[in-house]
């Protein structure tokens, strides 16, 4: 599965963004979808996770109440909606997917597939 994010960009504190996460290739094998984030210095940390079709949902406790993760599975698209953004949400997001459950689900590297990442920046 091949991942492209898109959406992101620079905004002020207390603004919103939402990314997006285009999926292609064999996507109907996909069955966890998530996003994590990564900024300078810092190590990468888990941002929100989705089962496929299923609808539950997982996050951060950073982010919990201010992001939300959801997919449209006709369109093969993950997005993050992200609300009353803060100066410490800057970093680089990645779209991660993988064939099965990953446990625990902020587990990078058990994600076969993720994505090159797009920069999200809040002053």
């Amino acid at each position: 599965v091949q991942l492209v994010e898109s959406g992101g960009g620079s905004v002020q504190a207390g603004g919103s963004l939402r990314l997006s996460c285009a999926a292609s290739g064999y996507t109907y094998s996909t069955y966890c979808m998530g996003w994590f984030r990564q900024a300078p210095g810092k190590e990468r940390e888990g941002v929100a996770s989705i089962l496929i079709g299923g609808g539950t949902t997982l996050y951060g406790p950073s982010v919990e109440g201010r992001f939300t993760i959801s997919e449209d599975n006709a369109q093969n698209i993950l997005y993050l909606q992200m609300n009353d953004l803060k100066p410490e949400d800057t970093a680089k997001y990645y779209c991660v997917a993988d064939a099965k459950a990953v446990v625990p689900w902020d587990w990078f590297g058990g994600y076969s597939s993720r994505g090159q990442g797009t920069q999200v920046t809040v002053s």
